[in-house]
């Protein structure tokens, strides 16, 4: 009987180590912040939101400032996911034997970016995009590396994409550019989600333009250097300092290296002013501007 009796306690004792570390545990997980990325169809992007703010599809015709509209949708993601981190941001695109073009280069090498190519053929249509994006979202839903992930898509081919990530644990959240009339978005699609939100014209104005000449351009001012836009950008946070204070910085800074959508589209008419030149689809000249922003601001905390 006292055998038995150790035995018991042997064995009670066993359970209470376990439940000590499967608590210890739990605590951990509960201390882990919520992770997110946004996974972008960019065939997707460029036709809906050239069709809603230029009136085509076709990319020849209109300039789509890629980096502005990026650092958009992280801040709106920072909104919507407000207790999560980012992990990055997933750009899928088609190219000739998948070789990056000048603005594919680009995006590739804004921070938090990765860019994955698909091919593009003869008729321009890419192929094998959903597949990189249902390989991405699947990986990353089975290692626990997201929580969350926010797609902007619409083809009904992403659904397997999506049910493979919530088989994980994951959940998705559909991102959509507003149709002007009728859906641009897969019904089939919109029944997977867990949730689905729709960004109007309002909020793709500032990044999508017609190929026209600008009124900017029409002056005849050559293109300023990147040395001259990054003063340009110093003298704006000198001026919004002055007017907002320092505690309006320090709610700034935590976002670094990105500017809320409202500030950064306001740093962008104020330099296009002062300079006399449209920087809509220069993103060497975006960023010039932003890096002497967050320079001017960075110095004075």
């Amino acid at each position: 009987m006292e055998a038995m009796n150790d035995d018991l306690a042997s064995v009670n004792a066993r359970i209470d180590r376990v439940n000590e570390l499967l608590q210890r545990m739990l605590a951990e997980v509960a201390k882990t912040p919520s992770t997110h990325a946004i996974f972008v169809d960019a065939g997707y992007l460029y036709a809906a939101a050239g069709r809603l703010v230029a009136g085509t599809e076709d990319r020849r015709a209109f300039d789509l400032d890629a980096e502005g509209l990026i650092d958009a949708l992280i801040d709106k993601a920072r909104t919507i996911f407000a207790d999560s981190r980012l992990l990055r941001v997933y750009w899928y695109d088609g190219a000739r034997r998948r070789i990056h073009t000048a603005e594919q280069q680009t995006i590739a090498e804004l921070p938090d970016v990765k860019v994955r190519l698909g091919n593009l053929n003869a008729n321009n249509q890419q192929k094998g995009v959903d597949s990189l994006i249902r390989s991405d979202l699947e990986s990353l839903a089975r290692h626990r590396a997201i929580s969350d992930a926010a797609l902007l898509g619409g083809d009904e081919d992403l659904v397997s994409a999506v049910e493979s990530a919530q088989g994980y644990g994951a959940r998705v959240h559909l991102w959509g550019v507003e149709a002007p009339e009728g859906r641009n978005q897969a019904d089939p699609l919109l029944w997977e989600v867990d949730s689905q939100r729709t960004f109007d014209l309002e909020f793709f104005k500032p990044y999508v333009s017609r190929r026209t000449a600008h009124a900017y351009e029409a002056t005849g001012v050559a293109r300023p250097g990147r040395e001259d836009v990054r003063f340009v950008g110093a003298q704006i946070a000198a001026k919004w300092l002055a007017a907002r204070g320092r505690e309006s910085l320090v709610e700034l800074l935590p976002g670094h290296p990105y500017l809320p959508g409202s500030v950064d589209q306001d740093l962008l008419v104020e330099a296009e002013g002062l300079l006399q030149y449209s920087l809509r689809g220069q993103a060497d000249l975006r960023r010039a501007l932003r890096d002497g922003f967050w320079e001017h601001l960075q110095s004075q905390y």
